[in-house]
């Protein structure tokens, strides 16, 4: 009798580790899925703001508009009318899932106070830098904000005091090392006008990312990770367009009235807000897998998986823009593509002990070794 109660549990001990196995599994393919829409959204993103009036803005007959509109309060705009895009897949996702109710309760919460933070850095501050850093520098900047994995590990080692060990302080060398190699290619003869402002401009995206990873991170282990997505999304857009715009039209144009035109002109452009569409629901699933993976792997190894966008920005770029629009301008040297790689390589190091990943396929080897022979 003890004997079939022993095999009983060994049975279900197995199963629950395969159960596990399996999770965990899944949690690294959602994360890793984030990082490939968010390469999407890179790339639809820049394809809008090449459409329609935005043609007319960055092109030759730009009626009139200044090089600091036309770098830094269009930059704003676009990231504008992408997160709007983006809240409002997020709020109908919320509304079909039954949830809205719940997210309206949350906003006024300290946790929705929380992502509303996180938001406000993430949003206005990151993402416009994100888009002036890409049409400055194009798609090469995108390894550079992947950089945002290792700030966060620095910033949360010295605001909440998290582990900095040193094999987390070697991940973060070779992040800053890659970023180096990608940014050298701005120093060459061949260097398009304005690159490595681009790429200065992209690391603000990164630090600003990086700290409301440590923010969010706080959020979003108190609320489900659904209503934390939307808040997150909607706060962004919001502030991008009410806030943001405004501002600088009246530092960068004629006034609010300025900002107001522009606004208007480019959501009633419709062959660029067809993609400005498909940008926000690329930007609001890739956030939505990224919160989910996290917490079916883990955040150190989810913000790792998520973190491939370094490789996959560049790629969809290319794909999306090179090859399916027939842009040129958007092959890139192969020095980046090796950083890229290198860089997830380090993103990979922060979250983990690469050799955890062979000793415990030898340990499960070893197990089913173990089970033959006793068979």
């Amino acid at each position: 009798m003890s004997e079939m109660s022993g095999v009983a549990n060994s049975s279900a001990i197995a199963a629950k580790k395969k159960l596990s196995s399996n999770f965990l599994k899944k949690g690294i393919s959602i994360a890793l899925f984030s990082g490939l829409m968010y390469g999407f959204y890179s790339a639809f993103m820049t394809l809008g703001m090449k459409k329609g009036v935005w043609a007319d803005w960055y092109g030759d007959n730009n009626t009139g508009l200044s090089v600091l509109v036309i770098t830094y309060l269009l930059g704003a705009l676009g990231s504008a009318v992408n997160d709007t895009c983006s809240a409002v897949w997020a709020i109908a996702y919320a509304t079909i899932k039954g949830k809205i109710g719940d997210f309206f309760r949350c906003i006024r919460t300290t946790p929705g106070g929380v992502m509303i933070l996180a938001a406000l850095i993430g949003g206005p501050i990151s993402s416009t830098a994100y888009v002036v850093g890409l049409q400055m520098a194009g798609s090469i900047v995108i390894p550079i904000t992947a950089l945002c994995p290792a700030i966060g590990a620095i910033l949360g080692r010295i605001l909440f005091k998290q582990e900095l060990n040193k094999r987390m302080m070697a991940g973060i060398v070779i992040c800053v090392a890659s970023s180096f190699l990608i940014g050298s290619t701005s120093l060459s003869g061949d260097a398009p006008e304005g690159m490595f402002l681009g790429l200065c401009i992209a690391f603000i995206a990164a630090l600003g990312w990086g700290f409301e990873g440590c923010v969010a991170g706080y959020g979003t282990s108190m609320i489900d990770s659904e209503i934390g997505i939307t808040i997150r999304q909607a706060t962004s857009g919001l502030s991008n367009l009410i806030i943001l715009v405004p501002i600088f039209g009246m530092i960068f144009g004629d006034g609010v009235g300025f900002s107001i035109n522009l606004v208007t002109q480019a959501f009633t452009s419709g062959s660029a807000m067809i993609w400005f569409a498909l940008s926000g629901l690329c930007a609001f699933v890739s956030y939505m897998c990224w919160y989910n993976g996290n917490s079916m792997c883990g955040a150190a190894l989810g913000m790792a998986c998520n973190g491939t966008y370094s490789f996959w920005g560049p790629f969809c770029c290319w794909i999306v823009l090179g090859v399916f629009a027939g842009m040129d301008g958007w092959a890139l040297p192969p020095i980046v593509w090796i950083a890229a790689v290198l860089m997830i390589f380090g993103i990979l190091v922060i979250a983990m002990n690469p050799l955890d990943l062979f000793k415990k396929k030898n340990k499960d080897h070893d197990k089913e070794v173990d089970n033959y022979e006793t068979t």
